[in-house]
């Protein structure tokens, strides 16, 4: 398919032609089908998944990590040490225009069609709800 002068004039004022661009706000930038394993920003607070993504990232050496900037760093740093740990290549990426709740998205360059990407949520922990309460009403 040969470019006409429309085409070139739409690249210079709009930028080049993106596929499936509400795709990849969602997933930090990739697009589904390459997706291993996706965390949201919530079980990034709560520390969960890291067992989960260890295991994707030795089942897929080749993969990179991707962490929403918008999740604060102390959040994101255990996830980075496991990718440093594994030799995994990790980067922040900064979507201000756009909010997703995914946190972390680990992928690879090529597609894989993984069925299963999400981490189940797992409720917090029954300590840290009764350590709330203590620590507000001195007993549980």
């Amino acid at each position: 398919m040969k470019k006409d002068v429309d085409d070139y004039l739409q690249e210079g004022i709009y930028g080049p032609k993106e596929i499936n661009p509400s795709e990849r706000r969602k997933y930090l930038g990739t697009l589904r089908e390459r997706i291993v394993l996706v965390l949201t920003n919530g079980q990034l607070v709560q520390g969960q998944g890291l067992a989960e993504m260890e295991q994707a990232m030795k089942e897929h050496p080749d993969a990179k990590l991707l962490l929403d900037r918008q999740v604060s760093y102390r959040f994101r740093k255990p996830y980075r040490q496991l990718a440093n740990e594994q030799g995994i290549q990790h980067t922040t990426v900064d979507n201000q225009e756009v909010e997703t709740e995914i946190g972390a998205v680990l992928g690879v360059d090529y597609a894989i069609e993984k069925e299963d990407i999400t981490v189940e949520e797992k409720p917090p922990q029954q300590e840290e709800k009764q350590g709330f309460w203590k620590s507000l009403f001195g007993r549980s």
